[in-house]
């Protein structure tokens, strides 16, 4: 498959007798790990019927290959095998007994191997075939390979022609091998992932949270196909991540990732192994803008905290209302297990700008809830209340950093499938995390407009993300409201209101998106969602009008913000059959009545009491303002 390989090898080769012969009861076998599984090694190993191989221990950092499918069905018990990793159809072997399951971080297992705290006695990998100096290339699995094969006693190499030379710490000379054989079987493939609408969904709006500039991690599944795609527009985005697939390919093809912002290994992808197609394999070969380091280096927190905007994005299978979260377990995981997934958020965490995401869909393929009371039932939990930042449903996203108990349970609720939202309100009453008196609209979260979701950039490149308000928006309008002066606030409610208690702001929060529908503006301040303005209107009983009002924090004034707000008003009125708005404002509001002068619809103004009662119909065949004043 590949050129500029020497053919000399070949008389090294060897019949796999010669070196299984040397193998003593007891000993333990390290083997390559994930798609670069040596199979031809594995399958002669695990078929042959030589007496000396007898209790053995088989050692792979991640299992999903022949080794796996070899020794749960085994009857014998001449093998057992260790992984680190309870992925794929690891966890459904590690949970039935057939294999053992070894708790480790990634970052510890270099340690492990060097400090002989995990023998080996042999170690079997894959390799490609050597170039005329000698060197081959570990491929596509790099990991602690080579730490294997310092510590062995018999280190045999399986040679395949269609394993790509990769570049990085992946080199090793023939002469490093006391055996060499040659590959029958090709390395494991996996075809793209398929997609369907909620996943996509789902991807949507964690790429929403992706900043031009992130560093990101993928693993497999249908989540990160969907991100692929989804991530195409963004730019100079950096990977540094333990699994490189497929969708990343895609996206150093199309120029999103750079790396040109990375501080460590830049412009260049980090990782430490492959999976996926035929063509990703291909288009690996030789690939100088791919980086293939040791799992010791790429899971090291002090060099991912090197890169800013480190985004940690993580599948989830479960979350309950606290923030409790269960990881996936079983047949088709391909994602970290408790320890693994705390090594990414941490990195995450301690790189300057860096998010952490846990991404489901509201319910599983059953139809299922995936947002529940509690995951105390569930295995493979990730027991990080205190760190969460956001978790992520087709139904939106929930922030949940600096946010009390209840106002998490809010929050989740609202990204929740919108069948599962009035019995997750019931539960919480009961269970005393929310209100016995919350407001829950039933027909509030079927109607939810997620269209309105945008995110515009204004005056001093501030950022600010457009969506319909929520109910767990409560606490967040509370503190809107007591930042605004006394002016302000007149000029809104036309009263001297010093308070806006619990009752009062969820009865505000809690609308109906048809005669009620509230936008909210808002903005990321050191990773907590900020709403610094919010606009409504309300369906008149009588006429196909509505009464619009809206609001902007003093700090953000002046910017265009309030303009923005009103055409997003105006656009989404016109959709549900509104002819036009009318307002309220007061005659010394200039910069309010401004706003809605450069909405370039006709106004009919008329003054009552200092008021100026507007009427704006939505017609584009004048923009004439007319002014009448009634002199009261």
């Amino acid at each position: 498959m590949f050129d500029d390989v020497d053919s000399g090898w070949e008389k090294r080769v060897v019949p796999a007798d010669v070196f299984l012969s040397k193998i003593e009861p007891g000993m333990s076998i390290f083997l390559g790990t994930g798609v670069a599984e040596p199979r031809t090694l594995v399958k002669s190993l695990l078929t042959s019927e030589m007496n000396n191989l007898t209790d053995l221990e088989l050692l792979q950092i991640v299992s999903f290959g022949d080794a796996l499918t070899f020794t749960d069905r085994s009857q014998d018990h001449k093998f057992r095998l260790k992984t680190f990793f309870a992925g794929w159809l690891a966890s459904e072997a590690i949970t039935s007994g057939s294999i053992d399951m070894i708790p480790c971080r990634f970052s510890h297992i270099p340690k492990l191997f060097e400090s002989g705290s995990i023998r080996v006695d042999v170690a079997f990998v894959q390799i490609s075939p050597p170039d005329k100096s000698g060197y081959a290339s570990l491929g596509v699995s790099v990991d602690v390979a080579k730490y294997a094969m310092e510590k062995a006693s018999i280190v045999v190499g399986e040679i395949n022609r269609l394993v790509p030379r990769t570049m990085g710490n992946t080199f090793v000379h023939v002469n490093d091998f006391h055996y060499l054989v040659q590959a029958a079987e090709p390395p494991i493939y996996f075809p793209r992932w398929p997609v369907d609408d909620v996943i996509d969904k789902v991807a949507a709006n964690v790429a929403a949270l992706v900043d031009d500039g992130s560093c990101i991690s993928f693993y497999s599944g249908a989540l990160f196909e969907a991100l692929g795609r989804h991530l195409a527009r963004k730019r100079h985005l950096g990977v540094h991540t333990y699994f490189f697939t497929d969708p990343l390919m895609d996206l150093i093809k199309c120029g999103a990732v750079t790396n040109r912002r990375k501080n460590y290994v830049r412009d260049k992808s980090l990782t430490s192994y492959a999976q996926g197609t035929p063509e990703l394999m291909k288009w690996l070969h030789r690939n100088p803008l791919i980086d293939f380091q040791g799992i010791g280096v790429v899971s090291d927190l002090q060099r991912i905290c090197m890169n800013d905007k480190v985004i940690a994005i993580l599948p989830a299978r479960k979350v309950d209302l606290t923030g409790g979260v269960a990881l996936h377990a079983g047949k088709g995981s391909a994602t970290p297990g408790p320890g693994h997934t705390q090594e990414v958020f941490a990195g995450a965490e301690c790189s300057r700008g860096g998010r952490t995401i846990f991404a489901l869909p509201s319910r599983n393929l059953k139809g299922q809830a995936n947002i529940l009371l509690s995951v105390e039932d569930y295995p493979n939990q990730f027991s990080n209340r205190e760190s969460l930042d956001l978790i992520v449903t087709e139904y939106g996203i929930a922030s949940l950093i600096g946010r009390t108990v209840r106002e998490r349970a809010q929050a989740l609720i609202d990204i929740a499938h919108p069948q599962d939202r009035a019995g997750l309100i019931r539960e919480a009453k009961k269970a005393n995390i929310l209100y016995a008196d919350q407001i829950y609209l039933t027909d509030a979260g079927a109607l939810y407009p997620q269209t309105l979701t945008s995110s515009h950039t204004f005056a001093g490149d501030l950022t600010v993300r457009f969506r319909a308000i929520k109910p767990s928006d409560e606490e967040e309008m509370r503190k809107l409201f007591y930042r605004f002066s006394d002016t302000a606030v007149y000029y809104r409610y036309f009263s001297a209101i010093k308070t806006m208690p619990h009752r009062k702001m969820q009865e505000y929060v809690n609308v109906d998106y048809q005669r009620f529908m509230s936008i909210v503006g808002t903005i990321n301040d050191s990773g907590i969602e900020r709403i610094i303005a919010e606009g409504r209107y309300v369906r008149h009983h009588d006429r196909p009008y509505a009464d619009v009002a809206f609001v902007v924090d003093e700090n953000f004034q002046g910017r265009g913000i309030a303009s923005f707000l009103l055409k997003m008003l105006i656009r989404t009125a016109r959709e549900q059959g509104i002819e036009g708005f009318t307002a309220d404002v007061l005659a010394d509001n200039k910069a309010m009545l401004k706003v809605f002068e450069k909405a370039h619809f006709p106004i009919r103004a008329v003054m009552e009491f200092g008021v100026y009662n507007l009427t704006i119909p939505f017609d584009d065949s004048g923009e004439s303002t007319k002014h009448n004043n009634s002199g009261h």
